[in-house]
C-alpha cells in the first residue's frame, strides 16, 4: 500500500514546508509535555513544602528511565518504518512497528514489577532520606507501579503515529494527556481538592497517559486500512533482519537515556548534600531549562521521518537542506531564549515557589543551565541525524560523550571547585565541546553520502 499523499510530504514539498509540517506538531506537544511536566511542580510548589516538592524532583530519574524504552522501542521501531517506507518495502513497516508496540507493552510490565519487588533500595539509590522518602514512594506508586505500561505506550505509539508523517495526530495523542494532568494536578494536589500532594501529582500523571494510550488506540480503530501502524498479533514476530535494524538505533537511544538517569541521579545525590530547598530549586530549575531543551528535541525528532525517508530512498541533497535549515531556525531560537532565561533566571523560580532560600539556589542554578542551550540543540540535531539513518553507532558514541567522558566528570571536578554552584555549568562545559563535534561529524557524514551518490551514478550501467 503507498499512500501518495505521504509520499508527496517527503519527495517534493518545499523543505521549509515539509520541516514545518512535520516539526509544528511535534515542538508542541514536546511544549505541553514540558508544561505538563512542571505542572506536577507548580502545583506542588503551591504547598510550600520543600519536601513535597523534593519527592517529585528525586523521583525524576525513574520517569527519565522510561525514555530509555521509549527510545529502544519507539526511535528503534519509527526509523526502520521510516527507511522502510523510503524503500517501498512495506512488509518492513509493518512488522517494525507491530514489534515496537508489543515490546513497548512487555517492557512497561516489566517495569512496573521490578519497581514495586525492588522499591525501598531504588528510594535509597535515589538520594531518599527519611524525610523524602514516604512522599517520594507516594509519587512512585501510580507514576511506575500503576503507571509505567500507559507512560512508555503513550511515548512509542507517538513515535510509530509520527514515522509514517501522521505528526499532527502524534501530537494530539501526547498532549491529549497532558492537558488532562494540567487539568487533574491541582484538584488532586491542593488542600482545596483531594490534598494528595506529590502522591496527587503522580495520580493525575497515570491517569492522563491511560487517556493518551487510549486516544491512539481509537486513532488505528478508525485509520485500518490506510495506516502504516500496524498493531496485529500476528505480525509479532522477531524476524532477524528487522530486529537488527531497530536495535542498532534503539539501544544506543537507550543507552544514551539510561546515561541520562545516571547524570541527574549522580546531580541528585550531590545537590541532596545541601537539603531539601538546594533540591527543590534544583528540580524547579531543571525543568524550567526543559522547555528550550524539548524545543530542540522536538525539532531535532520532527524531521526525523524526513531525514529517514530521503536516506533509505538516496535524496542527499534534501536531506543537506533539511538539516542547513533546521540547524538556523534552532540556533537562532536557543541562543535567544539563553539571554532570556539569563536576565529572567529570579522571576522564573519565583513563579514556582516563593521560599527566598530556592528563589535564591535556583536563579544561580539557572543561570549556569541555560548557558548550554544553543550548543545543546546541536547535540541533539546531530543524534536525531543518526537515528534516522540507522546510525546507532555514531549516536552511542555522542551518548558516552556526552555523559561519561564530559558531563559527570565536570560535575565532580566543578562541585569539587565550586561547591554546589558550580553542578549548573557541568552541561556547559559539555555540550559547548560536544556541538564542535556535532558539526565535524555532520559535515564528514554528508561527504561521504556525496561521494557515494556520485561514485554509484559513474557505475550505474549504461
Amino acid at each position: 500500500m503507498e499512500n501518495t499523499e505521504k509520499t508527496e510530504l517527503f519527495e517534493k514539498t518545499p523543505i521549509p514546508k515539509a520541516v514545518m509540517t512535520l516539526a509544528i506538531p511535534t515542538i508542541l506537544s514536546s511544549l505541553v509535555m514540558v508544561i505538563y511536566n512542571l505542572a506536577d511542580t507548580y502545583f506542588v510548589g503551591m504547598l510550600n513544602d520543600p519536601v513535597q516538592n523534593a519527592a517529585v524532583t528525586l523521583a525524576a530519574p525513574v520517569l527519565l528511565a522510561f525514555n530509555a524504552v521509549n527510545n529502544l522501542f519507539g526511535v528503534g521501531s519509527s526509523s526502520m518504518m521510516s527507511r522502510g517506507l523510503g524503500a517501498k518495502d512495506y512488509d518492513t513497516v509493518y512488522r517494525s512497528s507491530a514489534l515496537g508496540f508489543y515490546c513497548a507493552l512487555i517492557s512497561g510490565i516489566l517495569f512496573s514489577t521490578l519497581y514495586t519487588v525492588f522499591q525501598n533500595p531504588l528510594l535509597i539509590m535515589l538520594g531518599a532520606d527519611s524525610n523524602t522518602t514516604a512522599a517520594t514512594g507516594d509519587y512512585l506508586l501510580w507514576t511506575v507501579s500503576c503507571g509505567a505500561a500507559p507512560a512508555i505506550l503513550n511515548v512509542v505509539m507517538a513515535y510509530l503515529v509520527r514515522a509514517e508523517g501522521s505528526s499532527l495526530h502524534a501530537s494530539l495523542g501526547t498532549m491529549s494527556g497532558c492537558l488532562l494532568n494540567i487539568i487533574l494536578d491541582p484538584i488532586f494536589i491542593l488542600p482545596w481538592g483531594l490534598n494528595m500532594g506529590a502522591a496527587g501529582a503522580g495520580l493525575a500523571t497515570f491517569l492522563s497517559n491511560c487517556v493518551a494510550c487510549a486516544y491512539f488506540f481509537v486513532l488505528l480503530f478508525l485509520k485500518r486500512g490506510r495506516t502504516y501502524v500496524c498493531i496485529r498479533p500476528t505480525l509479532f514476530r522477531f524476524r532477524r533482519e528487522i530486529v537488527a535494524g531497530i536495535l542498532a538505533v534503539g539501544v544506543p537511544a537507550a543507552i544514551q537515556n539510561l546515561l541520562n538517569v545516571t547524570g541527574m541521579t549522580v546531580l541528585n545525590n550531590f545537590t541532596a548534600a545541601f537539603g531539601a530547598d538546594a533540591v527543590a530549586a534544583m528540580g524547579i530549575s531543571q525543568k524550567i531549562n526543559m522547555v528550550p531543551m524539548q524545543v530542540a528535541f522536538g525539532l531535532s525528532q520532527g524531521i526525523m521521518p524526513l531525514i529517514s525517508y530521503n536516506y533509505a530512498s538516496g535524496n542527499v541533497s534534501r536531506m543537506k537542506k533539511t538539516l542547513t535549515f533546521t540547524a538556523k531556525i534552532n540556533l537562532t531560537f536557543m541562543a535567544t531564549l539563553a539571554v532570556g532565561y539569563w536576565l529572567g533566571a529570579g522571576f522564573l523560580i519565583s513563579l514556582f515557589m516563593k521560599n527566598p532560600s530556592i528563589v535564591a539556589y535556583g536563579t544561580r542554578f539557572l543561570r549556569g543551565l541555560c548557558l548550554g542551550m544553543p550548543f545543546l540543540c546541536m547535540d541533539f540535531l546531530a543524534v536525531g541525524v543518526f537515528q534516522a539513518c540507522g546510525l546507532g553507532r555514531k549516536s552511542l558514541v555522542f551518548a558516552i560523550l556526552r555523559k561519561i567522558v564530559l558531563e559527570i566528570p565536570a560535575l565532580f571536578i566543578l562541585n569539587y571547585l565550586f561547591p554546589l554552584y558550580g553542578l549548573a555549568y557541568a552541561q556547559f562545559a559539555a555540550e559547548s565541546i560536544l556541538a564542535a563535534a556535532a558539526v565535524i561529524v555532520l559535515l564528514r557524514l554528508f561527504q561521504g553520502l556525496e561521494r557515494r551518490k556520485k561514485d554509484d551514478t559513474v557505475n550505474a550501467p549504461i
